[in-house]
């Protein structure tokens, strides 16, 4: 079968490889679609943590059941997604009910090669029924799952301002979770059109430019003085992390989607007179999996809008280093697999 390995950083490669049966446990998907998440882009580039070369990436996947192997109330040929975090189910993270934390996690395209090719094995516990839903609307579940688990996290109450640092993929993932609970979303990135993109597609009512000099002050006019309840970082970058600390309001909560390498550093005296709360939150679990499949069938998100670009498999090698160039303005790329 036809393969894509990411060989090092900046070098993508066509490899033929054989196709392995299914063991016990294991189902065999088809690949249809992989959508490109920036973890994939980060490997590319050399800067994602925990990341060993060389890699298959992909883990926003959807495709067709070829071997269910056994699947509890899984048929072959069923449409399907599934929970790329691979979890030992044993140490106190999944003994406690966070799988998606698991101190042994393997995440599909990160830690083990992922589905930048034909067919991919996996455990069949991970799999997830399609529900009705195509293959587009299926590969941005995982994305998708990791706002709404950020949004859970926050505990986000009704009429909060809820502050969304960064409008890339997860980011607006996390408005449209945030708007679900009934937060009154602000956005915050450096890229006009993508700004653009939330007022028009997502109906984020607040926008601001990263780059100006008064962002607290208008978080300030827009929240009548009391700055956000909950302030989410979708960036990883370090700069904004920390900066992000002196927009929490007395009592609010700060959570960290983005993941930076570096060390954070913020004012203790300034954190510790909110008595603010600070979490990060790290992938999705079956809850949320459920939780967004659900929203997509009732409407309230559409995954369609986010989807800017589309590339055939056999031409990712040639065209993956410009969906880096921000003017390409790419929202999400999607690869197709025919």
């Amino acid at each position: 079968m036809q393969t894509i390995i990411c060989e090092e950083p900046g070098k993508l490669i066509f490899q033929q490889t054989e196709k392995q049966a299914p063991g016990e446990g294991y189902a065999q998907i088809r690949i249809r679609r992989i959508g490109v998440c920036g973890t994939d882009l980060h490997a590319f580039e050399g800067t994602q943590p925990y990341f060993n070369y060389p890699r298959i990436l992909g883990h926003e996947l959807s495709g067709e059941l070829v071997e269910a192997n056994g699947a509890p109330g899984f048929t072959n040929g069923e449409i399907v997604t599934f929970i790329p975090y691979f979890n030992c189910g044993v140490c106190i993270a999944c003994r406690s009910g966070k799988p998606n934390c698991c101190v042994k996690i393997n995440v599909c395209g990160v830690h083990v090669d992922g589905g930048m090719r034909e067919y991919l094995n996996v455990p069949a516990a991970a799999l997830v029924h399609g529900g009705g839903l195509g293959y587009d609307d299926l590969a941005l579940v995982e994305p998708l799952a990791i706002g709404a688990h950020a949004i859970r996290r926050a505990d986000v109450k009704n009429g909060e301002f809820v502050l969304v640092i960064g409008a890339g993929p997860i980011g607006l993932g996390v408005m449209e979770f945030a708007r679900i609970a009934g937060g009154n979303v602000i956005a915050v990135d450096v890229n006009a059109k993508r700004l653009a993109f939330c007022k028009e597609k997502l109906k984020v009512d607040h926008v601001i430019d990263a780059s100006a000099e008064n962002v607290a002050e208008q978080l300030a006019a827009i929240t009548n003085g009391d700055m956000p309840a909950v302030v989410i970082d979708a960036t990883g970058s370090l700069k904004a992390i920390n900066n992000s600390f002196q927009y929490i309001a007395h009592g609010g909560r700060y959570v960290l989607v983005g993941l930076q390498k570096a060390d954070i550093s913020f004012s203790h005296p300034e954190f510790h007179k909110r008595e603010a709360t600070l979490m990060s939150s790290r992938n999705a679990t079956r809850e949320d999996f459920d939780h967004v499949i659900a929203a997509i069938k009732k409407g309230w998100v559409q995954p369609g809008n986010y989807i800017s670009h589309r590339i055939a498999f056999e031409k990712v090698t040639q065209t993956f280093e410009s969906l880096l160039d921000p003017a390409n303005g790419v929202i999400k790329a999607i690869i197709e697999v025919e």
